[in-house]
């Protein structure tokens, strides 16, 4: 379980920039074999909370307990070993364009000293597992983005992480292969029992795949609960405002294929 008390992040002045405080006296509770969301609007301070999670940046105050551990404490090689529990999938992939699928998989694991058998046995159980077997050998330009994500996703699996971390893991694809990736990530957190913490700013996707979320707005917590509560009775006017956004967006969708059906029966009408 991570437990985020008080949470406070503060970039200082610096030259002609001001101060930014990130993230204000946030608390969040995940429970083990969660999929949590985290969702808000851009600048909201969604990826400096993904970054203070495992320690990427330090917090300016707070604290963040992973099983009861007050992981800021730390020396450097505890913080090694605890890193090792997270694994991270970007928004933009972030692959090693001259490696192969399979070299992009077991990159954690050369770092991490894994023997070269072992590292091929669990390139190859993952790449079963994204559906991507017969890619091992492609290269990251020879993938749609759907694939490079599956790749990502992977990647971030192969040294047994308890717990992944996406930031922002659909917001470049379309909305079947984001249906495709947030499937993949539910039959993960089944199948292994990974725990899942998922930035974005679309509700749609918290609603597809979270059980509990957040709504973070200017560096705080508004509101915190299950998912099913909240989109039932959302308490904030910015929680309320994003599932307005996404029922408008998605009449505008519905509007735009009853216009096409019209268009192509009128041409049937003709031929």
């Amino acid at each position: 379980m991570i437990e985020i008390r008080n949470l406070t992040k503060i970039y200082p002045a610096t030259g002609s920039s001001p101060m930014v405080r990130a993230l204000d006296q946030v608390n969040l509770t995940i429970k083990t074999g969660d999929i949590f969301g985290i969702i808000g609007l851009s600048g909201a301070g969604k990826s400096t909370l993904i970054r203070c999670i495992n320690l990427l940046e330090r917090p300016t105050e707070g604290e963040i307990l992973v099983d009861g551990l007050d992981v800021a404490k730390l020396n450097a090689h505890d913080l090694r070993a605890f890193r090792s529990r997270f694994g991270m999938v970007f928004q933009d992939y972030n692959l090693f364009m001259q490696r192969t699928v399979a070299r992009n998989i077991a990159f954690p694991l050369e770092i991490a000293g894994v023997p070269a058998a072992q590292r091929a046995a669990r390139v190859t159980e993952l790449l079963e597992l994204i559906g991507l077997s017969d890619k091992a050998n492609a290269y990251p330009a020879q993938l749609s983005g759907g694939q490079k994500q599956r790749v990502s996703i992977a990647r971030a699996l192969a040294t047994h992480p308890e717990f992944l971390l996406c930031d922002e893991p659909t917001s470049a694809l379309d909305s079947l292969t984001t249906t495709s990736i947030l499937n993949l990530l539910s039959d993960i957190n089944q199948k292994l029992g990974v725990s899942i913490i998922i930035i974005t700013h679309e509700t749609s996707v918290v609603r597809r795949i979270c059980r509990h979320m957040a709504v973070l707005s200017e560096n705080r917590i508004l509101e915190t609960g299950a998912v099913s509560d909240l989109v039932a009775n959302p308490q904030s006017a910015l929680t309320r405002q994003l599932l307005k956004l996404e029922q408008t967006v998605a009449e505008d969708a519905a509007d735009a294929f009853d216009a096409l059906d019209a268009f192509e029966a009128e041409v049937h009408a003709y031929e």
